[in-house]
């Protein structure tokens, strides 16, 4: 029997007697010792590594109510359930000794030692680990059995903090940028969020693109008939070097090609596809065009566009596409030549009206000039096409009552 289970001396009063309860309650059974504290709405349950599972049942069971009473009583009946904080710490036989040079002060109870009491010779090793406990919970806790050589510590508070190391990482959202401003800027494009209707938007330069009146392409119709001076086309067989950019198939040409119209002179600059025809006649829209780019000396542009249909294989076409790259924005610099005159129809009468790029930045002040007759191409060269493009035309712009002119 412990020192703590002894018959009161005679020295001692019933108070004194009374210290340990409800304080310390004790059962004791064949294998087992079942020591419970309760301070306010701590308790402590310790039993043997190999406690004989019947009476430890019993043990358990009576203690459960008992520290269940203590902590009704100690708390008041409008307390609101407070968070709890679940700490495990395992506790070895060795930490039950009383250590030689720790001091053992008075364990403070809401029953206070009789005056006159003879005070304890030595601190009682489960008071000191009572004490400890306290001292380490510092308000209210609970010490419940987990397994043999444990307890588990449950400490209660009324709010949960979470403390953040100054050297820890952020949390993901503080390390998300405010919207808008690590969104990468949209790139246009034919379809989707970059497509031609947000263009306008997507960049200042861009502007023209929704607010133009004078964009292309149109539908081109209701044109008067004129005896047009016709298209001086000045093209040589010429290096050439093709790339796809990414919206496009684009044939850049060597210098020295050349068109001359209304007593200008513009250089060709590049020719370039899209699929199916951006210019429409009378409503008709063909398999695909092609605009062949021109500037002259004050760096205002001419664009001839030549209509693809359906028909035979087209030689000048067909050795484009034998030099196409195989990545994008790579420029291949083919070795053959090629002739410009191949690509132009036979009839070069022509619709002529002003308008602007096709693409952003949708400039305006774009000469076009649209040819009549139509240029045919194989099913299989167009096809070739499709697979990197099946659709690359902007859509009909309106015409805004320009003026708009035809070759008789």
């Amino acid at each position: 029997m412990s020192a703590e289970n002894a018959p009161p001396q005679a020295g001692e009063s019933k108070t004194a007697k009374r210290r340990f309860t409800p304080k310390l309650m004790i059962v004791a059974g064949a294998s087992t010792v079942l020591l419970l504290a309760a301070a306010g709405t701590a308790a402590i349950w310790l039993w043997p590594k190999s406690p004989d599972p019947a009476a430890a049942k019993s043990a358990r069971m009576a203690a459960k109510r008992a520290a269940a009473q203590a902590s009704a009583a100690a708390l008041p009946a409008s307390a609101a359930p407070a968070a709890a904080v679940e700490t495990t710490a395992s506790v070895h036989d060795a930490a039950l000794a009383p250590a030689a040079h720790d001091p053992a002060p008075a364990v403070a109870t809401d029953t206070p030692a009789p005056h006159g009491a003879p005070a304890a010779a030595a601190e009682a090793p489960l008071d000191r680990l009572q004490r400890r406990l306290g001292e380490v919970l510092g308000g209210k806790g609970a010490i419940q059995p987990s397994q043999a050589g444990e307890l588990r510590v449950v400490a209660r508070s009324p709010a949960v903090v979470p403390v953040r190391h100054a050297d820890a990482p952020a949390a993901a959202a503080d390390r998300t940028a405010p919207a808008g401003k690590a969104e990468r800027a949209t790139h246009w494009s034919y379809s989707g969020l970059g497509g031609p209707q947000a263009w306008g938007r997507l960049k200042p330069e861009f502007g023209q693109c929704a607010v133009g009146q004078r964009q292309s392409p149109i539908d081109i119709r209701d044109g008067i008939t004129l005896d047009l001076e016709p298209v001086q086309f000045e093209y040589l067989p010429s290096s050439f070097s093709v790339i796809d950019n990414g919206h496009t198939v684009q044939v850049n040409v060597a210098p020295g090609n050349a068109i001359e119209v209304n007593g200008k002179r513009f250089a060709l600059l590049q020719f370039h596809f899209h699929r199916p025809s951006e210019e429409r006649v009378n409503g008709r829209q063909f398999e695909m065009d092609v605009h062949l780019v021109h500037k002259d000396a004050e760096g205002r542009l001419a664009v001839v566009a030549v209509l693809l249909e359906r028909g035979a294989a087209q030689p000048l076409l067909q050795t484009v596409w034998n030099n196409l790259p195989l990545e994008k924005n790579e420029e291949f610099a083919a070795r053959a030549q090629i002739d410009l005159n191949q690509l132009l129809p036979a009839d070069r009468r022509y619709y002529t009206y002003m308008g602007s790029l096709t693409t952003p930045p949708c400039s305006e002040g774009v000469l076009w000039l649209v040819m009549q007759q139509p240029v045919p191409m194989s099913a299989q060269q167009i096809d070739i096409f499709s697979r990197l493009y099946p659709m690359n035309a902007r859509p009909i712009q309106q015409a805004a009552g320009r003026i708009i002119k035809q070759s008789n």
